[in-house]
């Protein structure tokens, strides 16, 4: 990407933003935050679906945010708004990013945060394992894989994040510690996620009395989001043949991630190795928690915090991780959110620090 004209390294007191796609769960959580946040002096909300309508007749929890509507727009005018802002986020369903990816890079915003699968594998072939031919590759180097509590202040001053998938986020940071201990092992990472992972569009596996009272097993073998786990975890090992499997499952829940990894290793750790581990790899990440016990989902639901359990067996030749995420805000939303802080120069907590609900 070009040299945005403004200085690229000073940290702005505001800045404007403009979503891409706001009409669907995770353009919904985007808004509420942005919102919200100090330091966003304007944000622009773009629906295709919605164009013209009150964000409140979508987003019906967002009322007080007055008569503000949907902008709507081809690539063309969406590429002239994004001009007029300095941080672009894009919230479209896989592919739709890319088709107007060239548009917006030749607008040159300060920043753009891609929500789409579009541009998180950097590897042309990996991607094409999970996803097919890569519709746009010559931009796929472009893109910094925003797995911000792992990158921190590695995202200072990037034009083009990649925000990650949600099991993708609470998958790699349960291995992230891990990446020594676990050397030469294919760990386990058995996951349930609520409905709202699937989009606001309804579907038989998302409509309620399909999930309600249910669990059920999807993707078997083949989910998309093992291929920016493979890729995170052979970063992490520094071996390009490391192998990690995710174990999907749909729960009756409507949000969070709950994902319990497990490894069997052929010598013994020392004792508390495990939460050692966690402590070291997450010491200066504020949206971190390494807890003395299993999390619950519901401590995590309405936060953009990871909550995070370790625990090895008394031999030391079995290792266990528990995290809980919310699937909109820590998989999504907010981590886009500290992303952008990050880039920017801001608290990476900035605008994200809110507190949960509970009961949920």
């Amino acid at each position: 990407m070009n040299s945005h004209p403004a200085d690229q390294t000073s940290s702005p007191d505001s800045v404007r933003a403009l979503v891409i796609g706001s009409a669907g769960y995770v353009g919904g959580e985007l808004l509420r935050l942005l919102f919200a946040h100090p330091r966003i002096a304007r944000v622009t909300a773009h629906s295709r679906s919605a164009a013209h309508k009150p964000i409140a007749s979508v987003h019906r929890h967002l009322a007080p945010l007055g008569p503000q509507t949907f902008i709507g727009g081809d690539r063309e005018e969406l590429a002239r708004r994004a001009q007029e802002h300095d941080v672009v986020f894009i919230a479209l369903d896989h592919g739709e990013s890319s088709a107007i990816m060239d548009a917006l890079w030749a607008a040159q915003p300060r920043l753009i945060v891609d929500l789409s699968a579009d541009y998180r594998v950097a590897d042309p072939e990996l991607y094409a394992a999970y996803y097919g031919p890569h519709p746009s590759p010559a931009l796929l180097s472009s893109f910094v894989y925003g797995l911000a509590d792992v990158v921190g202040t590695g995202l200072r001053g990037v034009r083009a994040i990649a925000a990650p998938g949600c099991f993708a986020t609470a998958a790699q940071l349960a291995l992230y510690p891990l990446r020594t201990l676990l050397a030469g092992v294919t760990p386990s990472l058995f996951a349930v996620t609520g409905s709202s992972g699937a989009g606001a569009k309804p579907r038989d596996t998302t409509h309620h009395p399909a999930r309600a009272h249910n669990l059920f097993a999807y993707s078997v073998l083949k989910h998309r989001h093992e291929a920016e786990i493979l890729q995170g975890w052979r970063a992490f090992t520094g071996r390009p043949d490391a192998h990690a499997r995710l174990l999907a499952h749909s729960g009756p829940m409507v949000r969070g991630i709950y994902l319990t990894l497990h490894a069997c290793l052929p010598q013994p750790l020392p004792a508390g190795a495990v939460h050692a581990a966690l402590h070291a790899a997450y010491a200066d990440r504020p949206l971190v928690q390494i807890t003395d016990e299993p999390p619950e989902l519901t401590h995590a639901i309405l936060t953009s915090q990871a909550l995070l359990f370790g625990a090895q067996s008394r031999d030391g030749r079995e290792v266990h991780v528990t995290i809980a995420i919310d699937n909109l805000l820590k998989g999504a939303a907010g981590q886009a959110v500290q992303s952008m802080n990050l880039a920017i120069g801001w608290p990476e907590a900035c605008g994200l620090a809110a507190l949960g609900a509970y009961p949920c």
